[in-house]
């Protein structure tokens, strides 16, 4: 069975839904094919089943690319204003969080049911269970090939996803396809992931899982805020995961125990205490006496001299760690690298070099922060290529 559409979009998550929404509303006739049973899967997992789907400080600093400036054009012309507008629309209720961050005060299925209705309003199929055998390209004609019949259409939109999330279908597809047209794909690497210990730091710190301490994370000149937290094994939390996109393996991490004061006028205003270093330090008591330990900071604060203080205030405004791996794709919320977009218009979304071919969210070589900037761009990408293709 041949079926002709305008326009194909492979892939039914925040992207490919969108692009395939704002093409409908232009009188496109598309088809969403789907490899699941269902819509949304990392939607429906996203802010921990509230769904983040925006941050209100959205701009180009928040995203990772070879070309920062690539995601400017897409980011003004679907800002989170925009966003808003439908939210409000469709009666879903948010809230705040911090940090502009804002989720659904329901579940992400409200978003879901969001963009379930513009597919409906716009007209666009959602073929579901569909997987594709081959895609080629006839012409002006772009030709797909799959279990549930054969596609013709002019437009073809890769909205596939990066490769975390293997769990929930998450494939190198994207990628494949992008190669296969001769497109250059930037090398992935998990991103918005924990950290593993190294077997040294593992021995030392490994049981201290559920303790979470207040502190800036530093990697490659990217500083990031919050709560650390130690696991079995390695450590996680908002700074943790910030800074793991700008991580590769070897780098050091710099942890600032002290974001607040100078840490060395702390321990000199105590200085005239009789109490060990450990009980002095304002910080979960298991942590401390084990920091304190694995230092070598085990005297009473008014036996340790100035050069000893400075040292210790030095490690506990600048204390380096090396993990020895992030957790891998499987724990990662994003990747970076994907599509070159050197390759990419950064108006529309379409391939340089194959007409009709267009890529949107995070199979493009864009990731965002934590927040709710990952799914922000793959609305302003999923918009521009749907006003175009």
């Amino acid at each position: 069975m041949t079926i002709v559409k305008d326009a194909v979009v492979v892939g039914a998550g925040a992207s490919g839904l969108f692009a395939a929404a704002f093409a409908g509303r232009r009188g496109r006739r598309v088809v969403v094919l789907e490899r699941s049973a269902v819509l949304g899967s990392k939607i429906r997992v996203s802010g921990g089943g509230r769904c983040n789907f925006t941050n209100l400080n959205v701009s180009i600093d928040n995203y990772i690319s070879q070309n920062p400036r690539f995601c400017k054009s897409a980011l003004a012309g679907f800002t989170p204003d925009d966003l808003l507008q439908m939210i409000d629309r469709d009666g879903i209720r948010y809230f705040e969080k911090e940090h502009g961050q804002l989720f659904c005060k329901g579940t992400s299925g409200e978003i879901i049911a969001m963009l379930r209705r513009l597919c409906e309003e716009t007209h666009v199929e959602i073929i579901y269970t569909t997987k594709i055998h081959d895609i080629s390209k006839r012409g002006d004609v772009f030709v797909v090939v799959t279990n549930n019949g054969i596609f013709h259409c002019a437009s073809l939109v890769l909205a596939t996803g990066g490769i975390s999330y293997p769990q929930l279908g998450a494939t190198p597809f994207g990628y494949r396809i992008a190669g296969q047209f001769g497109l250059n794909v930037i090398p992935t690497h998990p991103a918005l992931v924990p950290f593993a210990f190294n077997a040294q730091d593992a021995g030392n710190f490994g049981g201290l899982a559920g303790i979470s301490i207040e502190a800036e994370v530093s990697c490659n000149k990217k500083t990031f805020r919050g709560g650390v937290l130690f696991t079995q094994r390695g450590l996680s939390g908002p700074p943790i995961l910030q800074v793991s996109s700008y991580w590769r393996q070897g780098d050091a991490i710099s942890i600032n125990l002290f974001p607040d004061a100078d840490a060395y006028e702390y321990l000199l205003s105590r200085r005239s205490l009789k109490a060990e270093l450990h009980n002095i330090l304002e910080f979960p008591k298991n942590f401390a006496r084990r920091w304190c330990e694995i230092h070598s900071f085990i005297k009473p604060i008014n036996q340790i001299n100035d050069r000893q203080l400075k040292e210790i205030a030095d490690q506990l405004q600048n204390w380096r760690l090396c993990p020895a791996k992030t957790e891998g794709h499987k724990r990662a919320e994003a990747v970076t690298g994907g599509v070159d977009t050197a390759e990419l218009s950064s108006k529309t979304m379409e391939a340089k070099k194959v007409k009709g071919l267009y890529f949107t969210g995070e199979v493009i070589d864009v990731t965002g922060q934590l927040g709710g900037y990952n799914l922000h761009w793959a609305w302003a990408s999923g918009c521009a290529c749907g006003r175009y293709m």
